[in-house]
């Protein structure tokens, strides 16, 4: 067994309240590589903001559970080393899918796991969400559940339709699950993709997709009815149509991709919504980077050459997310 606190990580009860109170959202990153960890760190430690950094089961299965864990210790001490005294980081859990795993990685160092129930019938989803979180909350750890079907793919996860969210359903949820947050489905998705082009409208003058807008109306009913509790959003990334069009242009194909808009997570982390996921846009400022680096310099072939690049870009990314859209930064 081993504690977060080991560690120098953290949970997320406090820094949820915080957010909750300030109007602001706690970045989620997924991250499956050292580049990937090193740009999250950096970001936060500039902008002065706390981070959760993610890890899915199929990251776990890429990486290895037990690397990551370290890597998660090694990101509080670069922290520090970069001149942060206090870094807020939490190592958390994204998208687990069985009580087994989640107990696996609070035996191992994580300081907040996801049980992802929203595909099972509701009393089975609250049934297994309870004993995740009895077991959790032993060890002080934070326990996030979901409540209804976010479409697109990710990873393991995978769903071809979105159900909405019912707002009548979250208040018997999160009470008899003793669940810590929330993950809605307003109309976020997983992967690159969000929307169909069917589902969109173009705009005359680039030719671009619009996407619809998310279903704010569910989120301010869900707030009603249980104020002041952690909301998540899901499949947040907007999908930067440069990283896409710079991706295309070195050999990419990536037709219509499209993600959610900014102003609208803007919208979204000023309410009960204080942690967003991003995991799509890191992909597509990474690839973007590599494409690029290698396209116009054909003779490289050390990984360093053109991870750097990629690390910077990335970092650039988390840091405009961080201040311009989640509003976290200047909150350590």
């Amino acid at each position: 067994m081993t504690s977060y606190k080991e560690l120098g990580l953290v949970n997320t009860r406090e820094m949820f309240a915080k957010a909750v109170k300030g109007g602001y959202a706690i970045p989620a990153f997924n991250f499956n590589t050292m580049e990937q960890m090193q740009a999250i760190v950096q970001a936060a430690v500039e902008t002065k903001s706390p981070v959760i950094m993610q890890v899915s089961k199929g990251a776990r299965n890429y990486a290895n559970g037990t690397i990551l864990r370290y890597m998660a210790q090694g990101a509080v001490e670069y922290a520090k080393e970069l001149g942060c005294p206090n870094p807020q980081i939490v190592l958390h859990l994204d998208h687990g899918d069985s009580f087994e795993l989640c107990k696996e990685c609070i035996d191992n160092g994580f300081s907040s796991v996801m049980f992802d129930g929203s595909a099972l019938p509701y009393e089975e989803n609250i049934a297994i969400t309870k004993k995740v979180v009895e077991y959790a909350h032993k060890y002080d750890v934070t326990v996030e559940a979901e409540l209804g079907v976010l479409a697109g793919v990710e990873d393991e996860v995978s769903a071809a339709e979105s159900h909405y969210t019912r707002p009548e359903e979250v208040e018997d949820f999160s009470k008899r699950s003793g669940c810590d947050s929330l993950a809605i489905s307003i109309g976020t998705s997983h992967g690159a993709y969000k929307f169909t082009p069917e589902q969109c409208t173009r705009d005359p003058k680039t030719g671009k997709l619009v996407p619809p807008p998310l279903a704010f109306d569910i989120l301010h009913e869900i707030e009603k009815r249980i104020p002041g509790f952690p909301i998540v959003l899901h499949g947040s990334s907007s999908v930067p149509q440069d990283e896409v069009d710079t991706i295309n242009k070195y050999g990419g194909k990536l037709p219509d991709a499209v993600g959610i808009p900014e102003e609208q997570l803007r919208e979204a982390s000023k309410s009960a919504v204080c942690k967003i996921n991003i995991d799509s846009d890191s992909r597509l400022a990474m690839t973007a980077a590599i494409r690029k680096h290698l396209a116009e310099n054909p003779s490289h072939f050390d990984p360093r050459q053109y991870l750097k690049p990629a690390r910077e870009n990335m970092k650039k990314m988390y840091i405009h997310k961080i201040v311009n859209v989640l509003g976290s930064d200047n909150k350590l």
